[in-house]
């Protein structure tokens, strides 16, 4: 059945539930906001800045539309690396080049292509993250400083857990009341995960968990470390000066640029397909999606906050609470602002390691330990390529992980494509040599073709079998052909049928196509079996 266009009543319901999602969104981001810029090394404000652009901006703009957009846990280790190495200032000039590559990308209609990325890549990426998050924040939660790497992170937590359960004989220092409320979060946010009534079910769970803390430490007037915002957050807002856009052609701002456009960008249409997985609503438009995303960086660098992507958590919020339309993201946005003009002060009351407590939560969620058994079932490589992501992530930084992973994809699809196996077996009843051939013979497996037919003697009898042989390309057809000519000339003898070899080639398999399409008449199965003797 054709349907017509929406009516003016459709239009009504399907605002009123955008309304609905677009506050249950809200309430989800504001945390997450926070948290992920404390985690970035940033001001907090700026992480609501970003969450407001990414409504308001490309809430309109986006080629998904139920996606929601805002900083991401996924560039946190990113950020903190360049703000620690370049500060603020430059870290405005990063993002603004990494928002015009990702439009210049859209422009040139590569949206698709960041989807074509091993899944053992993705799942390492967003596991070395979630490590790394994780390692950090936990010091954040027990009102301690992160220890600068990631691996030095990992190698004091157990001091950290320390801190966490043991009073210290400084009473200046509170980390066991800070693990605490750090500790409450998390378990007001698993538990109203597993057990939430259903008709409260709605209410964020991050929510409740920072709002438990935060009234608790307030209530009992705890002596832990609480949020540090301006009066005014707008105020936060700088705009680039103009000896900082003097360094925007420098090497090293365009390396990182390139190194954040190209994650953000992955971790966007990757969300964005997992976000059409959850909704019946229109699909995705991949490079609308991408200008997108460049225009919010852009907007996002020239004001001096964080850069943003798409996110899944507010994402599947938005369609779980009934978002339909792109107005829930957009409106989620509006809220962001107003709370911003109307209640900056709420934000001084929450407990920093509350908002600690919801990015380890978080950072233990990217780990995803379910991913590594279904790439186990596509075999051990995809694991070894997950673990060597996850590892050089820890171990360096997240460039090199994901470029690790990357360049062991490639090699393991390049080992994939020369699995060429060559066997040759002597009859020795008939004196005849058999060649048999099996697996995919491209250029890449030539050698090994090359080298099993200079083992075979000279004036030889040899039969040739390739009925396991899953395709051949141009370079090994010439090949057998000239040493075929060549091995005849010198008295051996060879029987192959060229007829069905060269079936197996692309270019014999595009043929047929291109004949049957230029005459009807002409049917696929003559041209095959031309050659064959007639009966």
């Amino acid at each position: 059945m054709e349907l017509g266009p929406p009516t003016s009543s459709s239009r009504w319901i399907d605002l009123r539930h955008d309304a609905f999602a677009s506050v249950v969104v809200f309430l989800v981001a504001l945390p997450l906001c926070m948290g992920i810029a404390v985690a970035s090394g940033a001001p907090p404000a700026t992480g609501i800045i970003t969450g407001i652009i990414g409504g308001l901006i490309v809430g309109a703009l986006a080629g998904s539309p139920l996606q929601v957009s805002g900083p991401a846990a996924g560039l946190t280790v990113i950020v903190y690396e360049i703000i620690q190495e370049h500060g603020m200032e430059k870290l405005a000039i990063v993002v603004i080049l990494a928002g015009i590559i990702q439009m210049k990308w859209a422009w040139l209609q590569l949206g698709q292509w960041f989807r074509a990325v091993s899944p053992a890549v993705v799942h390492g990426m967003l596991a070395g993250i979630g490590v790394l998050i994780f390692a950090s924040q936990f010091h954040i939660m027990i009102d301690d400083a992160p220890k600068g790497s990631g691996l030095a992170n990992l190698a004091t937590m157990p001091m950290a857990i320390w801190k966490g359960l043991v009073p210290d004989d400084d009473p200046s220092t509170s980390h066991h009341l800070a693990a605490r409320i750090g500790l409450l979060t998390i378990t007001t946010i698993v538990l109203w995960n597993l057990y939430a009534p259903k008709k409260l079910s709605a209410i964020p769970a991050l929510l409740l968990g920072v709002a438990g803390a935060t009234a608790l430490a307030a209530w009992l007037d705890l002596p832990v470390s609480h949020i540090k915002v301006r009066d005014n957050l707008l105020s936060i807002i700088q705009l680039p000066s103009w000896n900082a856009l003097t360094h925007i052609l420098e090497p090293a701002l365009i390396g990182e640029a390139l190194a954040l456009a190209l994650i953000a960008s992955v971790e966007t249409l990757l969300s964005a397909t997992a976000v059409d997985q959850l909704h019946h609503g229109p699909r995705t438009r991949y490079n609308k999606e991408l200008f997108a995303q460049g225009t919010g960086n852009v907007l996002c660098g020239l004001l001096g906050v964080l850069p943003m992507t798409g996110v899944i958590v507010r994402s599947a919020a938005n369609v779980q609470a009934g978002g339909r339309t792109r107005a829930a993201a957009i409106m989620h946005g509006g809220w962001l602002l107003l709370f911003v003009f109307f209640l900056p002060f709420v934000l001084c009351l929450i407990p920093t390691a509350s908002l600690g407590a919801v990015l380890v939560f978080t950072g233990y969620k990217l780990i995803n330990l379910k991913a590594i058994k279904e790439l186990a079932q596509q075999g051990r490589d995809e694991v070894a390529i997950y673990a060597a992501t996850v590892g050089t992530i820890v171990a360096t930084n997240l460039l090199t992980g994901v470029l690790v992973g990357v360049g062991l994809a490639i090699a393991k699809l390049l080992y994939t494509t020369q699995n060429l196996e060559a066997h040759l077996a002597h009859d020795h009843e008939n004196g005849k040599l058999t060649l048999h051939l099996a697996g995919i013979a491209t250029f890449v497996s030539l050698p090994r073709l090359a080298t099993a037919l200079e083992n075979i003697p000279p004036y030889a009898d040899l039969q040739v079998y390739f009925a396991s042989l899953r395709h051949i390309d141009h370079a090994c057809l010439n090949l057998l052909q000239s040493w075929q000519k060549l091995h005849e000339a010198g008295g051996g003898h060879v029987h192959l049928d060229w007829d069905k070899l060269n079936g197996l080639s692309y270019q014999a398999r595009k043929l047929p196509r291109s004949l049957e399409s230029h005459h009807p008449t002409y049917p696929i199965s003559s041209w095959m079996d031309r050659g064959k003797p007639t009966k």
